[in-house]
């Protein structure tokens, strides 16, 4: 079993064993917050990059359901090779379906974004609160990323789509 140090405190990667009990009360629960979380459980995706997508980036009636991540007036992409095509599966899926069914508006996470602004830190406060007693010290919202780059490690994907 391979170990990655971090270099921030709260930077640790979840067990899969939590992020499955996560992804079982995000499923209970069903209410944006917790699609946000069970998007960026099995995605890989920022949580600015979650909580700023629009209904026009997710293409569910494809084939192969993603998300086409792209910069947007309201959400920056923190890099250039951010922009890539997000595979949805698992509770990514299912959360997307949900989101893009109950969304009144163009964006998938109304709560946290509009046409001004992507509210990713009152996100990141929010969901941070909810996940502190249920996932081990040290771990955030963004261990999720640090998992999911390490689930795809542990079935040898490649460097490179690992990278993208």
């Amino acid at each position: 079993m391979m170990t990655t140090i971090r270099q921030k405190p709260n930077d640790n990667p979840l067990p899969t064993i939590y992020i499955q009990s996560v992804q079982r009360e995000c499923q209970h629960i069903n209410d944006e917050g917790r699609w946000v979380t069970s998007l960026i459980s099995d995605s890989g995706l920022r949580l600015s990059e979650a909580t700023g997508l629009h209904k026009d980036d997710v293409k569910l009636d494809h084939k192969h359901p993603h998300i086409v991540l792209r910069a947007h007036s309201w959400r920056r992409l923190k890099t250039m090779g951010s922009e890539r095509i997000v595979p949805l599966v698992g509770s990514a899926l299912w959360a997307v379906r949900l989101a893009h069914q109950s969304s009144a508006t163009g964006f998938l996470f109304p709560r946290y974004c509009d046409e001004n602004d992507c509210k990713s830190n009152s996100a990141s406060a929010a969901l941070n609160k909810w996940l502190s007693p249920r996932v081990p010290n040290g771990c955030v919202i963004h261990s999720f990323r640090h998992s999911f780059r390490d689930r795809l490690r542990a079935v040898e994907c490649s460097q490179e789509i690992t990278d993208r």
